[in-house]
């Protein structure tokens, strides 16, 4: 069997996962971190993106977005603002919001927050290409 670590994916609402695993890809305001056991630890502020995992010899994503991963060597704990596993995207929902946010920016009136559109965007992008994955 491989070796691997304890995945703990929680939001304010509820404990997501809580798996062993063998290896996570994790997307930080930094660039992307790739996790096995023993990494080095360190704490970092999550990005909105994919989250991806391998447990039981698959692959698994969630979309995520703003909170913070704390890694350490048999452990890494993801708090997450927000997070959906593929199976609970509400894809009508995320085009909707991927329009809107579109919409935004390409309007003549900036009379708005320009990076919380594009965050709003990037939400939708990063749900919409999870959900179609699992199709």
């Amino acid at each position: 069997m491989a070796q691997g670590f304890t995945l703990e994916i929680a939001t304010p609402a509820r404990l997501m996962i809580r798996e062993e695993v063998t290896e996570a890809q994790i997307p930080t305001q930094r660039g992307e971190i790739g996790v096995r056991q023993d990494h080095a630890p360190l704490i970092a502020e999550l990005s909105i993106g994919v989250l991806s995992y391998v447990s039981e010899g698959r692959r698994r994503e969630l979309s995520v977005g703003g909170g913070v991963v704390e890694v350490l060597p048999e452990r890494v704990r993801v708090l997450a603002d927000t997070a959906e596993k593929a199976d609970e995207i509400d894809v009508k929902r995320a085009e909707e919001a991927m329009r809107r946010a579109n919409a935004r920016l390409a309007g003549p009136d900036l009379g708005f927050d320009v990076g919380r559109a594009l965050n709003a965007l990037k939400r939708a992008q990063t749900r919409l290409k999870i959900a179609a994955r699992q199709r």
